[in-house]
């Protein structure tokens, strides 16, 4: 097998342009926190006392309480601790859990996902050995992917395109084709059309959801998540995950706890990523690049007029004019080619920089 370059990596050359005006580079290229996490989170990473044992695979039981205290919080569900785990971050279980559902079903060789999304999904296909079949809709998957799927991915609020998903269309959609789906949910704390929204509304069967600490309360360098749902497929994977040894470490799970039962540095998190897509949103429409908002998540997602040929050129023309680091859209699937992808994660004074660039370059 041949892997792929590492899509960010591709972007050393528009660093370096864009880094070259004065002021730097203000890289919204990856959508990495730099705002602070919560203080009970990091009192508890460092004061948990659990340094010298082995932590449970699975999570400990205060971890999963707290796991599915916010789900009830959140989204009104109710789910039993014994049908949560942990995982070590979102990026870990997309991109393995193929290959563990593999060994329940060794006759499906199928991974459905966004055709327009984040590109582990289709790489956990790959490493697993599978098909990546991308869906730009439900109603236009083939019967035959779907006798062969062993998995469904859905990504709401969507990256990169802010979208959300009619998540109770895809459960049903699993449960008519007996096809598991799983539901990446770790923007749904940043949902601005409507209220959050999770899977796990539609009911539990056939269905895991998928969250992380990592964007919600800007802790992703300590890598913690849960998955929860179906409690056959939950306790499938936790039992292979067991043997692979993944584990959240304890210092680590005392941090996540702290996060999860906390929602008011989340508001605060909420205010600082709506004025930051506001700000930069309005300054590229001023710009002559037409911005909506996005209906979840801190991305935009312009489509590049017609002056640029794709979104390579589009990103290219940011890094020289604004100082600008962004994602082009093909990194995200053949259908985002005419875009590019924005991280609203700097802070909003480095995004006025941007803004103020724009405005006397005459971009537009």
């Amino acid at each position: 097998m041949t892997l792929p370059t590492y899509p960010y990596a591709r972007l050393s050359e528009l660093r370096r342009v864009a880094d070259a005006l004065s002021g730097g580079v203000v890289d919204c290229s990856v959508g990495t926190p730099c705002d602070p996490p919560p203080p009970e989170a990091l009192r508890a990473l460092g004061s948990s006392g659990t340094e010298r044992g082995y932590p449970r695979s699975a999570g400990g039981p205060d971890y999963r309480r707290a796991a599915a205290s916010y789900l009830e919080r959140a989204f009104g569900v109710t789910v039993d601790p014994d049908a949560v785990a942990a995982c070590v971050g979102t990026k870990e279980m997309v991109a393995s859990t193929p290959q563990y559902l593999r060994l329940r079903d060794p006759s499906r060789d199928t991974v459905l996902y966004p055709s327009v999304s984040y590109p582990t999904y289709a790489m956990g296909a790959q490493l697993a050995g599978c098909r990546a079949v991308a869906v730009a809709d439900l109603d236009a998957i083939a019967p035959s992917d779907a006798r062969r799927a062993l998995l469904l991915w859905v990504n709401s609020p969507a990256n990169p395109t802010g979208a959300t998903t009619d998540l109770a269309a895809a459960a049903a959609w699993g449960r008519a084709h007996d096809v598991p789906v799983f539901s990446d949910e770790c923007y749904a704390a940043f949902t601005w059309d409507g209220e959050a929204r999770s899977i796990l509304q539609a009911g539990t069967e056939g269905v895991v959801a998928v969250h992380s600490v990592s964007k919600r309360s800007n802790l992703a360098g300590i890598r913690a998540g849960f998955f929860a749902g179906d409690p056959a497929i939950v306790s499938f994977l936790r039992d292979v995950r067991q043997h692979a040894g993944l584990m959240v470490p304890g210092p680590v799970q005392a941090a996540a706890i702290a996060a999860w039962g906390d929602d008011r540095h989340v508001a605060e998190q909420r205010e600082r990523y709506r004025e930051r897509l506001e700000l930069l949103a309005g300054a590229l429409t001023s710009a002559g690049c037409p911005t909506p908002l996005p209906s979840g998540g801190f991305y935009l997602w312009p489509r590049a007029p017609s002056r640029w040929a794709d979104g390579w050129a589009m990103a290219e023309d940011l890094a020289k004019v604004a100082g600008m680091l962004v994602s082009p859209g093909d990194f995200y699937g053949p259908d985002g080619a005419r875009h590019v992808r924005i991280a609203v994660v700097q802070p909003t004074e480095r995004l006025a920089l941007v803004a103020r660039r724009l405005a006397a370059s005459g971009w537009g």
